[in-house]
């Protein structure tokens, strides 16, 4: 069987997610052309150019690189259709209009490639109509597909299918979106608002009507339904207010014109809430039109007031008891907010009660299991649970009487009781939904199996439901050792992983020695040590709570000691005889920055965030990972035709004086924290596999370490250069004394300090320099201050 390779793909339609979506395509490094109307005037691409223009200046940024906007290929309908016999893949993503779609669609038709799969990117719009105006030939490659905006960081992405798509077209687009475009993927059926935002609205929309029956404010709601109730930080009226009031309309319209009391028992409650229909009127869509429900004014946050129509000084907050409640466990919380007598636990309940309710009578018709409405939910909405798995967590049956008391009683949205399936066969037996052989499927009155494709054994450890039993990466493998921080274990008995599960992954010197022990087995008996981690951070670096006992008892003596020792481990890891590889998830910052860069290798997850961020408690970095800059820095200039070690040394100072921080792989990889010979990988979940593989690979291709060598340093001269240009910054008021005093430490390390331009030194001569700094800082008063503000608060203390 042939297999489906997508070379290039075409983008129809340059607006906000048709850019976004090319963006990340040229992020993924696929080949892009993007598609809209010739200009009336000038350049008759001008419409595209503009797009990609914009591209540039968005916040959060659509591309990894900006310089890669220059990779997009532009092109117009008049003049560009031919384009489209070149691509493998079709997207067609302009404004949400039936048609204006089905227009476009008979003008492609006869252009589009006789394999290539055509799909629609509409946030509901009926695919099967869409097909409509398809020739026969070109229906069994048709289908849609819905990306969540933005593109390039929503992991979500919807799949649906007509009755006349190919069986085998929804699984080469699920292959390539997967592990080319990195995002988890739902089959939907072909039904309003298909599923994340036919829940997900429909639960906006029963919030609001909560709120108006508890008179809450949405300062209060964004408090309740924020991170404590296990969702999206922004909340419920932040989150409306990202995503756009016009756009939360447009899928609000959706629902209303699609359904009816008959296909949907709560259509009732779908009418446009008031204060929605006030803020669309005034013009008010937002973030984009900085304002919304909320409203920012200086340093003030406003909230919009309906009676008043106006904004009003917001910031109220939770009472404190909410959460606490919302700490307990599932059902002993649940039972706690169904017999709250205050508003906020009655709307709490309420909201919580209304989603269950709506999943289960919605769950035949919108989706094949009940595993697709909460993946929806959490990986479109932000949820840490989706509707189910709560509900399965708080006890099935329990649950299940108290929404129908509520039901019966006429407390709820719709007077519709629960499905039978609810308390009646196999799902009650089970205790909800989940079971190890599969999740509920309401359409077939059967437990169903997550479908596997080829591309999902790339997925080590794949997201699971709660109830599923998936293999836990805590406890699975062959254990090696395990000292409480560090977990040391192998897959295949082939290659080594270690694993660090302290707090945020950060380094203490425990975690340093059992790293070093990793890497003295590996050399043993494994043919290669990947270092990995199965939580959202790889590391966040030294951990600093873990060194300051010793400071207090034993002086800075021990903090030199503890430097010293975790500068050893990155040496043995850089010149271990057996390839270490970092694979890198989230962030990687400080000494876990240090640890990745003296890898023989990095395998990096996309939005992998890489930086050495020590300035922001007033430290340098002590792990070596100044000696990088600075070798890297010679090496670079070595295979230059310039003698001059300063331009190559300048983006390394520059970034780690400043803290910046790679806004994703693709940036780190400017940043000089991953290289040319790295992979970056765009699911998160493939990391692993792929960083067993290459250790494999290099072992297989006969790995040797880096030999030992002396470098080039640029000298006192090349540090006076740099102090000059931060005297500059220091009397302009840019840098405080401290921040210069820091900087001034760092440009000392990373030129070699007090030598003459062109000395060769060591590494072990720079991490010498690099102990020194970081070990004068520890006594300054002012780096004290930024440590001890960092571990109070979280936040960066400017002094």
């Amino acid at each position: 069987m042939s297999k489906f390779q997508v070379k290039k793909v075409a983008v129809l339609g340059a607006g906000v997610m048709g850019a976004q979506i090319a963006a990340h395509l040229v992020n993924v490094r696929v080949p892009v052309v993007l598609f809209d109307l010739a200009a009336k005037e000038g350049p008759k691409n001008a419409i595209v150019t503009r797009a990609i223009d914009n591209l540039k200046k968005q916040k959060p940024a659509p591309l990894g690189d900006v310089a890669d906007a220059g990779l997009i290929e532009v092109a117009n309908y008049e003049d560009d259709l031919a384009k489209l016999g070149d691509c493998d893949l079709v997207i067609e993503a302009i404004a949400e209009r039936m048609d204006w779609k089905l227009d476009l669609y008979r003008k492609i038709a006869p252009h589009v490639a006789k394999h290539a799969i055509l799909a629609s990117n509409t946030s509901g719009l009926s695919i099967t109509q869409l097909s409509e105006a398809l020739p026969e030939a070109l229906k069994p490659r048709f289908c849609g597909i819905h990306f969540f905006n933005p593109p390039r960081y929503m992991f979500l992405v919807e799949l649906i299918d007509t009755p006349t798509t190919g069986p085998q077209v929804l699984d080469q687009l699920e292959t390539f979106v997967t592990s080319t475009l990195g995002k988890g993927v739902v089959r939907a059926h072909d039904t309003p608002n298909f599923i994340a935002n036919r829940i997900g609205i429909a639960g906006m929309l029963a919030t609001l009507k909560e709120v108006e029956k508890f008179g809450l404010t949405p300062d209060v709601v964004d408090d309740l339904t924020g991170k404590k109730l296990g969702r999206a930080s922004s909340g419920t009226f932040r989150t409306a207010d990202v995503v756009g009031l016009d756009t939360m309309a447009h899928v609000v319209k959706t629902l209303q014109d699609n359904l009816s009391l008959e296909t949907d028992p709560f259509y009732g409650s779908f009418a446009t809430p008031p204060v929605l229909a006030k803020l669309l009127e005034l013009g008010h869509l937002g973030q984009k039109a900085k304002a919304g429900f909320f409203k920012k004014v200086g340093r003030d946050i406003l909230r919009f007031d309906l009676d008043q129509g106006e904004y009003v000084p917001a910031g109220q907050k939770a009472d404190e008891v909410y959460g606490r409640m919302l700490k307990k466990p599932a059902g002993e919380r649940l039972k706690l907010l169904r017999e709250s007598e205050g508003p906020q636990g009655q709307f709490l309940w309420a909201i919580l009660r209304d989603s269950f309710h709506y999943a289960a009578v919605h769950l035949a018709a919108i989706a094949e299991s009940a595993r697709d409405i909460d993946f929806a939910m959490r990986w479109g909405f932000g949820m840490k649970q989706g509707p189910f798995e709560l509900w399965q967590e708080a006890g099935w049956a329990q649950v299940a009487k108290w929404v129908q008391e509520d039901i019966d009683a006429g407390k709820a949205l719709s007077t519709a009781p629960l499905p039978r399936w609810v308390f009646e066969g196999p799902v009650a037996q089970a205790g909800g939904v989940h079971t190890p052989e599969g999740s509920w499927s309401a359409s077939q009155s059967r437990f169903i199996a997550q479908r596997q494709l080829p591309v999902h054994a790339r997925q080590l450890f794949p997201e699971s439901v709660l109830g599923a039993n998936a293999r836990d990466p805590r406890e699975a493998g062959t254990l090696i050792s395990d000292d409480g921080d560090v977990r040391v274990w192998t897959l295949d008995g082939d290659v080594l992983i270690a694993s660090i599960h302290s707090k945020m992954n950060a380094i203490s010197p425990d975690v340093a020695e059992a790293l070093g022990a990793a890497v003295d087995l590996a050399e043993a008996e494994y043919q290669g040590l990947v270092i990995w981690s199965p939580s959202e951070v790889f590391s966040v670096g030294a951990d600093l709570q873990a060194m300051l006992p010793a400071f207090v008892v034993a002086g800075i003596g021990a903090v030199e000691g503890a430097e010293a020792e975790l500068q050893n481990v990155m040496l043995k890891i850089r010149y271990a005889s057996v390839p270490v590889i970092s694979a890198v998830r989230g962030m990687a910052l400080g000494g876990g920055c240090e640890l990745a860069v003296h890898s023989a290798r990095r395998v990096a997850a996309m939005e992998s965030y890489i930086g050495l961020v020590e300035v922001g408690v007033g430290l340098v970095p002590g792990a070596g990972g100044l000696t990088y800059i600075a070798r890297r820095a010679a090496e670079n200039a070595a295979a230059s035709t310039g003698t001059d070690l300063l331009p190559f040394l300048t983006e390394g100072f520059t970034a780690a004086a400043m803290a910046k921080v790679g806004t994703g792989a693709l940036d780190s990889k400017k940043l000089g924290y991953l290289l040319d010979g790295d992979v970056i990988v765009p699911h998160k979940d493939e990391l692993l596999h792929v960083a067993l593989q290459q250790a494999k690979a290099m072992a297989d291709a006969g790995y040797r370490a880096p030999l030992r060598r002396s470098f080039r340093v640029a000298g006192r001269s090349g540090a006076a250069t740099i102090k000059g240009q931060l005297v500059n910054m220091r009397d302009g008021g840019f840098i405080s004394a401290h921040d210069f005093h820091i900087a001034s430490l760092i440009a000392e390390v990373v030129t070699g300090g007090d030598v003459d331009a062109g000395s060769l030194v060591t590494e072990e001569y720079l991490m010498a320099l690099e102990r020194k700094a970081f070990c004068s800082l520890i006594l300054h008063p002012k780096t004290q201050e930024r440590i001890m503000g960092m571990l109070s608060t979280g936040k960066p203390v400017r002094n």
